[in-house]
């Protein structure tokens, strides 16, 4: 059967493959539309398994919040380069799962993978159709929902599409929220308060002002004292609470929070990509490589 090019464009706009992939399954299946694309899943499938191993480190993250502001999503998805996040289709796709998210509010990622997109397909199969269309590996990374109640308020900021901070205050309003969302963003605590670092930490970072210390040749009696105010400027620079406000540093979050008869209960941070160990490139290794059919 002769494949017309109105079959080629029919199958293109129903799978968002490439041209010369259509036509390829469209010659295999001898015309046969359905088949065409049961087949082009298939493939799909097979290229997004080969396609998991490779690194993504990219991608965009999305927050939904509910028309009342007492609930709200976070969300995290990955893809290899920068280039596939400006696309139409990748941003569909986190656009579609930031709506599916708050819709069912996932307590983690593995609640959320185990849910099914609008249009009846599971999300990894949404995920491998995305890995097909952009040609890149894609990883839905993780989500987080937060709710409040009557006298709780949810903060969210965006800085562009690749750092997202959801906060939740008890008293205060969204402005505030926001505001601590915002130095959230820029300063990168590690938890709200002393209370919430781990000993780990503390003793770590004790270990190695001590030793500092010792190098310089200061008696211990000297050192025990230094240690103290290290350790409280340490606490004060990774704690929200005891952070100078990045809109006003002669104040303290604590501060802050404090005037507007508001405390922060929780926050969630994510940045696109933090964690992920990124695999250093050549570029001209990596042409070399594909021009000799590595």
């Amino acid at each position: 059967m002769a494949i017309t090019a109105s079959m080629v464009k029919e199958l293109r706009e129903r799978t968002a493959a490439g041209m010369m992939d259509c036509k390829k399954a469209l010659a295999e299946t001898n015309g046969d539309m359905e088949a065409a694309i049961d087949l082009m899943r298939t493939s799909g499938a097979a290229k997004a398994a080969k396609k998991s191993g490779r690194i993504a480190a990219e991608g965009l993250v999305k927050v939904n919040t509910t028309g009342d502001g007492k609930t709200a999503t976070i969300l995290e998805v990955n893809s290899e380069t920068d280039f596939v996040t400006k696309g139409d289709t990748f941003i569909g796709f986190v656009d579609a799962l930031g709506a599916l998210a708050l819709k069912t509010t996932p307590a983690d990622i593995d609640a959320f993978l185990a849910e099914t997109m609008e249009n009846g397909d599971s999300l990894e199969k949404a995920r491998e159709d995305i890995v097909s269309s952009t040609g890149e590996n894609v990883t839905i990374r993780r989500v987080k929902t937060v709710t409040v109640g009557d006298n709780g308020v949810i903060g969210v900021y965006k800085h562009g599409e690749r750092i997202a901070v959801l906060t939740v205050l008890e008293g205060g309003d969204e402005d505030l929220a926001k505001d601590i969302a915002m130095h959230i963003a820029a300063s990168k605590p590690e938890c709200v308060s002393e209370d919430e670092l781990s000993a780990d930490i503390l003793e770590r970072e004790k270990a190695i002002f001590v030793e500092q210390a010792r190098e310089s040749g200061k008696p211990d009696n000297i050192i025990e004292k230094m240690i103290g105010g290290r350790m409280k400027k340490f606490i004060n620079e990774v704690t929200l609470e005891g952070q100078a406000f990045v809109k006003d540093p002669d104040t303290t979050v604590a501060a802050l929070l404090k005037s507007n008869n508001a405390t922060i209960k929780s926050f969630i941070r994510f940045e696109v990509g933090e964690g992920i160990e990124k695999k250093e490139e050549n570029f001209a290794d990596e042409v070399m490589a594909q021009v000799k059919g590595g």
